[in-house]
Formats: C-alpha cells, structure tokens, sequence
C-alpha cells in the first residue's frame, strides 16, 4: 500500500514529505516546508491535484532522464518525481500518483 513519509531533514529542520509506491520506490518528493502543518497541508494539496493533468508538467534532465512535477492551482510544484530513464516509466510514475495519493497513508518517519 502507497504512503506519505513526513520526516524532518537535518537541512533547516524543514519538514519534508515523500510518496512511496506498495514497493517502496519514491513516486514524489517535496521541497521543504518550515512546519509540519504546512507540510501536512502539501499532502493534502497532492491528494487534491494527482488526478488532474493539467497539475503535472513534464520535463527532461539536460542528461535525457524524465522527471515530472505536481502542482497546485497557484502553480506552485508541490513536490517532483526522480529521474526515469524512459519516457514510458515516467509516464508509469504519474500514473502511479493518480492511482495511490488519494488513499496513501501517511507515517512520520526519522529521516
């Protein structure tokens, strides 16, 4: 079953969350928030956005990776994925958010 981990980086003490997929792998990261509320709500605003396309916007690394990111109705990203080697897992990773974020648990976890 997908997750939420919120976890606090040693970087500012910024409060971070990141999906994972039932497999483990990270679908997305966030940036940092300054509280655990705001990075609560960021959780909330992924949940909102994942089955919107209009939300993600897809891009490629100067190296020929695949990344996306989400965003939000301000147009702020809300978190991004990693680096897919291939168009099509790319494509898999944003499929995978609009099919797990919506029923994802979330888990405080140590970093």
């Amino acid at each position: 079953m997908a997750k939420f981990e919120v976890y606090q980086s040693g970087k500012n003490n910024e409060f971070r969350f990141r999906l994972k997929a039932g497999n483990g792998q990270t679908i997305l990261s966030s940036e940092g928030y300054t509280s655990k509320a705001g990075c609560l709500n960021g959780i909330e605003s992924v949940k909102k956005n994942s089955s919107d396309p209009k939300r993600v916007t897809k891009t490629t690394t100067p190296t020929g990776m695949f990344r996306f990111a989400l965003t939000a109705a301000n147009s702020q990203i809300i978190g991004t994925s990693q680096n897919y080697k291939s168009e099509s897992g790319r494509n898999n990773g944003i499929e995978s958010i609009k099919k797990n974020a919506i029923k994802a648990d979330i888990k405080e976890v140590a970093k």
